[in-house]
């Protein structure tokens, strides 16, 4: 089930590499005792045996995607050299590499123009956004809705910046008419829009918001953490092609190229319209930024040293799969909608389960109908148990009871939530997948019921 074949090309590839270093005197460092290494790396395999399968279809559940086999690679590759870019000094090569695939992400938003640079994951591009945002709006809220990434309110918290979440639509979406009221009780700094929720892959309504920054002149910041690739998907609803279609026009956004960009964790992505926000990074090192007048990294981010692999794995698997309309990348997450598309139908049209909303990008929630919405949360974990001895691993979520109004029926709302089945498609694979899938879920949903 793992590939292996690619590891021929890692040979070739140190070859490459090696040679580049020709001309330095014999290094007389020890050499690995090959025989201890292996008998590690064999304990190593074995104890990684207790994880479930995130690199197969069958395995539908978390936000776990594998890396491209060419990221895999180019990251191992760079771990010979281990470059660091926080400074050039310690990674000038991976530095550049960086900036050009920082650059193409930008472009995929229409930007021209920008500062950005790589980070650990979605948390650390968060917490950089509304740092620059609580510098350019001084003493002013950070509102996000109430199904936004619990990180907003946790990076507030750190930042001493004041922040409140604004009511969701039966969607999962930001109430437009919810935040009109909040904004026009005044006080808001930061609007935080996110482009694919967690729980549902929800899409908040982002060109309805940028309309109201221009009556109440707030900041906008896009959290495009998971959805945000699928800028260039060429199958999405009109609401969520209408809210993607206007990412150019925001001040911040983030993405996570180890979410759906294929690359191994951890690597997030922080972007500013405005390259002026530099200013707020301004800071002195003299240690570290001294072997060029070029920018240092580090002298745009708040993480000091970070991983040249990371940037490595991003840049060859952007010249492998470009970031373009109808290519291949593209064409991968148009699948992985199309697999949630085909889930929901088969689930909407079931007697025994009842349905959220249409999936926006590649999640489907769900959950077994039931005499009572605390009965169906019960069933819903026996399910999730049950389909996971039978090889297919979903996950769980606890969400508003209103967002299943529509198909609730006579049941009786005695719990205000739900937990409820979660389904993140988002391997192209999955769509050839959904006759096994769909088999499994059947089958173990009339086990348990």
């Amino acid at each position: 089930m793992l590939e292996k074949e690619s590891l021929k090309l890692l040979a070739q590839a140190l070859e490459k590499l090696g040679a580049g270093f020709a001309s330095l005197p014999p290094n007389a460092a020890q050499a690995p005792e090959i025989g201890r290494v292996a008998e590690v790396l064999d304990l190593a395999a074995a104890r990684l045996q207790d994880n479930f399968p995130y690199f197969h279809p069958m395995y539908a559940g978390q936000m776990l995607k594998p890396p491209h086999p060419v990221a895999r690679l180019a990251y191992a590759l760079a771990q010979w050299i281990n470059p660091n870019n926080h400074a050039l000094d310690g990674g000038r090569a991976s530095s550049a590499m960086e900036k050009e695939a920082v650059a193409e992400i930008a472009a995929m938003f229409g930007w021209t123009e920008h500062l950005g640079h790589l980070t650990s994951g979605g948390t650390m591009a968060n917490l950089e956004a509304l740092w620059v945002a609580g510098q350019l709006e001084l003493g002013k809220t950070i509102v996000a809705s109430e199904q936004a990434h619990y990180t907003h309110s946790r990076i507030s918290a750190v930042l001493q910046l004041k922040f409140e979440a604004v009511a969701c639509d039966g969607h999962a979406r930001m109430d437009v008419e919810a935040l009109k009221k909040r904004l026009a009780a005044g006080d808001v700094g930061t609007v935080v829009v996110t482009m694919g929720t967690t729980a549902t892959g929800s899409v908040d309504p982002l060109a309805e918001i940028l309309e109201l920054r221009e009556k109440y002149g707030f900041r906008v910041h896009c959290d495009a953490a998971y959805g945000g690739y699928f800028v260039l998907a060429g199958n999405l609803g009109a609401e969520a092609r209408r809210a993607f279609d206007a990412i150019g026009q925001v001040d911040s956004t983030v993405i996570d190229p180890h979410k759906h960009g294929l690359q191994p964790y951890g690597c997030g992505c922080v972007l500013f319209r405005d390259p002026a926000v530099g200013r707020f990074y301004k800071h002195d090192s003299p240690y570290t930024y001294f072997s060029s007048k070029e920018l240092h990294l580090g002298e745009i981010s708040l993480e000091c040293s970070r991983p040249g692999a990371a940037a490595v794995a991003l840049w060859a698997t952007q010249k492998l799969l470009p970031l373009v309309r109808d290519g291949e990348f593209a064409k991968g997450l148009g699948h992985c909608r199309e697999a949630a598309l085909e889930l929901h139908r088969r689930v909407a049209g079931d007697s025994r389960f009842i349905v959220a909303f249409a999936p926006e990008l590649d999640i489907v929630v769900f959950a077994p109908r039931a005499e009572s919405v605390s009965r169906a949360s019960e069933v819903s974990r026996k399910i999730f148990e049950a389909a996971a001895r039978h090889g297919l691993h979903l996950a769980v979520a606890e969400l508003p009871v209103e967002f299943f109004e529509a198909g609730l029926g006579e049941m009786k709302r005695d719990r205000p939530r739900m937990t409820c089945l979660r389904s993140v498609l988002m391997k192209p694979e999955h769509k050839e997948w959904m006759d096994r899938i769909w088999q499994v879920l059947s089958e173990t949903t009339d086990e348990v019921v």
